[in-house]
Parts: structure tokens; sequence; C-alpha cells
């Protein structure tokens, strides 16, 4: 190997290599429910989020219901609505960390420069560097988009912004399984 291209070859696995492992933490969809399907929606919730704020705080779900998100960012803000288990919220917080760490995410919004690179190193799809789980939207300020989910039976469930700092000023919401 030509000894130019050795660092950024290295750097590169490094980096895919850390950013797997830190995706794959805590994600698990199967223990929390799965992407619902719109034909199958039984009721729709509008969450507002304000500036390190969801309205409501607390939702109630029934096992195997599907419910469609209408998420609302009326804040400055760029905010996420992600559900999980606290545990899960952890380990996320730490991918959007890293992404805001490395410019892929800004304090209002995605950056556009690293999604026009689409996020290669040397010729490599960085991995973990896109906000595409499908448990969780990143919601920009002034707008709206739409999370469709099918809950399972599992209690302990939140949802929650996990934008740096913003869980830990208050912006989690508790899902109550009925």
């Amino acid at each position: 190997m030509n000894a130019k291209f050795a660092i950024p070859v290295c750097a590169a696995i490094t980096l895919f290599l850390s950013s797997t492992a830190i995706a794959s933490v805590g994600h698990g969809k199967d223990d929390i429910g799965q992407p619902g399907a719109a034909a199958e929606v039984t009721r729709t919730v509008e969450v507002k989020m304000g500036d390190i704020s969801f309205e409501p705080k607390n939702i109630d779900v029934k096992p195997g219901e599907t419910v469609r998100f209408v998420l609302r960012n009326e804040g400055s803000l760029l905010h996420e609505f992600n559900i999980g288990k606290a545990a899960a919220h952890a380990a996320h917080q730490k991918e959007m960390a890293a992404m805001v760490q490395n410019g892929t995410l800004s304090p209002t919004g995605q950056a556009h420069a690293m999604n026009d690179m689409g996020h290669s190193m040397g010729g490599m799809k960085m991995v973990g560097m896109e906000h595409n789980d499908p448990n969780s939207v990143l919601i920009e300020p002034g707008t709206t988009k739409e999370l469709v989910w099918t809950f399972s039976k599992t209690t302990g469930l939140e949802f929650a912004c996990n934008v740096p700092g913003h869980y830990q000023s208050g912006m989690v919401g508790q899902f109550e399984v009925k």
C-alpha cells in the first residue's frame, strides 16, 4: 500500500468500525415495536416541540396499536423525536454528539455540505454518519414531519430529543403502554 494512502484508509476503517459499534448499541427495534404501515394507523397524535419541550409530555398507547405522530417543531432549534428506552437514548446521544462535532448536524439542522459529500471518506461510505433509524425523525425549525409506529407490549418507553443537551434539559416524555 502506498504510504500516503495508508493513514487516511486506516482512519476511515477505524471511524467506520467505531461508528458501526455506536450505531448498533441499544437500537434494537423488536423490543420497542416496529415501523408501522399508514394503512394500519388507528389514530394520530400531534406532538408540538418548543425549544426544550414536548407537548404532550405523556402519551398512552396500546400493544399492537399503530400510531401516526405528526411532529411540529415550533422552536428555533433542530429537534428529534426518538422512540426508545433510556439506555438506547443514552447510546444515541453519543452518536448525535459525534454528528454535531463532525459537522453532520448543526444546532438548526442537517449540514448540507456533509450531505452533498455523501458521507464518504477515501471512497468509503461512512456508516453511522446519517440519521436514518426508523424509530427516529429529525425536525428542523418551523417544519412538520410524521412517524408511523406500531407498538409492542414493552413498558419503559420514552420519546426524546437526543440533540446534545436537550434530553438532559428535560426534552423527554413517557409512553404509557396499557
